[in-house]
């Protein structure tokens, strides 16, 4: 059983890598780890025609349908910057104040998303705008108010359904009052749950059925779990109050389990382990392979070794897969819909047999015409967004 198991190990991770096309060197790594998600960045994409074929050669290595993913929020963190027609920052598009304009946001950002091949976007943050994150957060967050800040997000997941992209909320549970950069230092953030619940939490609360994923921080909250592991690597906040005090019932993704926020505490295989125990679905590891290595095997190996690691790590794969199977559309995955698979089944490898490769022909590559169209909107989209700041 253990060793069956096993294969459900790569169900739990989402990997970056190094390059812009095809590699042999990445074919292995795609076909041994058979992860359910890869996600590019600005290092991965030069134009949408590459990006899609990359995404597209990606697939044929894994056997089941793939979460391609990108962080694509507007403004600083803006994947595509260096193929495509910059994007307004979520303060600057809120700023406008027309919820029309928030919504058009998330589909146009929707749109780029789905022209380069990606399904999924990391976005929106539902951080809140406080004075200890704004050296650190900046434009990337609306508003201190968590009722502004749900008014936005829900127009801009609006907009990415519209475009049949799935939308992320980020990060969990709160990184408002945190003053450092969790990509290389831990924020430790004095706040009770009290005052979480009532401010940070409120967007989770309010849109949890809105949110196919949630991605977790590495930051501590020590008032809440009186100790300093961070968010990531914590039942409490995991379990607790995100699935069942919360009862959020999407997918739970890790921040880049490779970042400087989390490396204090554990390894990256270590930390992989830890979140997947303490309730998590989804492992991020962005940039290393070596690390990506070591998360998968330090899984497997945690599988093999703990039987009830190994039901919990079946039970998170089994979410994936039936999460996947409801959004076939999204995944370009029909097959997988109207497949006889079970989500609570633990044997992966008789899914895999069940759901076989998600139906590509569908899907093209874009054409110089669509991708001039798409620029062109998007430069009318700024446009709009900066002549309304200005009323």
């Amino acid at each position: 059983m253990e060793a069956e198991l096993a294969q459900s190990v790569g169900q739990l991770l989402i990997i970056g890598f190094d390059g812009v096309e095809m590699t042999p060197r990445l074919a292995s790594l795609l076909r041994r780890v058979q992860p359910t998600g890869v996600i590019l960045f600005a290092r991965n994409i030069k134009s949408a025609e590459q990006t899609w074929r990359l995404l597209r050669d990606c697939q044929k290595c894994v056997e089941t349908p793939l979460f391609k993913c990108v962080d694509l929020e507007g403004g600083m963190v803006d994947r595509l910057r260096d193929a495509l027609e910059p994007t307004p920052s979520a303060s600057d598009v809120f700023a406008t104040g027309d919820r029309r304009l928030f919504r058009k946001h998330g589909q146009i950002i929707g749109e780029s998303c789905r022209a380069f091949g990606f399904n999924v976007d990391f976005a929106p943050v539902l951080d809140l705008a406080l004075e200890p994150s704004r050296s650190v957060m900046g434009s990337r967050t609306v508003s201190a108010s968590p009722r502004e800040t749900i008014r936005y997000a829900r127009e801009f997941l609006a907009g990415l359904r519209t475009a049949t992209v799935l939308g992320c909320g980020k990060h969990f549970p709160g990184l408002g009052e945190g003053r450092l950069d969790s990509h290389h230092e831990m924020p430790v953030i004095e706040k009770s749950l009290k005052r979480m619940w009532e401010e940070d939490l409120l967007p989770y609360r309010t849109l949890q059925r809105w949110l196919p994923f949630v991605m977790v921080c590495h930051a501590a909250y020590p008032k809440v779990t009186t100790d300093h592991t961070p968010a990531s690597l914590s039942r409490i906040w995991i379990n607790d109050i995100l699935r069942k005090r919360i009862g959020y019932r999407g997918l739970i993704v890790s921040d880049d389990l490779e970042m400087g926020g989390v490396r204090p505490a554990a390894s990256v295989g270590q930390a992989a382990v830890e979140f997947i125990r303490a309730g998590g679905d989804l492992c991020l590891v962005c940039h290393r392979e070596e690390l990506v290595m070591q998360a998968y095997e330090e899984l497997a190996k945690a599988v093999e070794q703990d039987k009830k690691f190994a039901r919990r790590t079946a039970e998170a794969a089994g979410r994936v897969l039936a999460h996947k199977k409801k959004w076939a559309r999204v995944l370009g995955a029909e097959g997988l819909a109207h497949s006889g698979t079970s989500a609570g089944s633990s044997h992966v490898s008789q899914k895999r047999r069940d759901v076989g490769h998600p139906r590509l022909s569908s899907l093209r590559a874009p054409s110089a015409a669509s991708v001039e169209r798409l620029t062109r909107r998007l430069w009318e989209f700024d446009e709009q967004v900066r002549l309304e700041k200005l009323w």
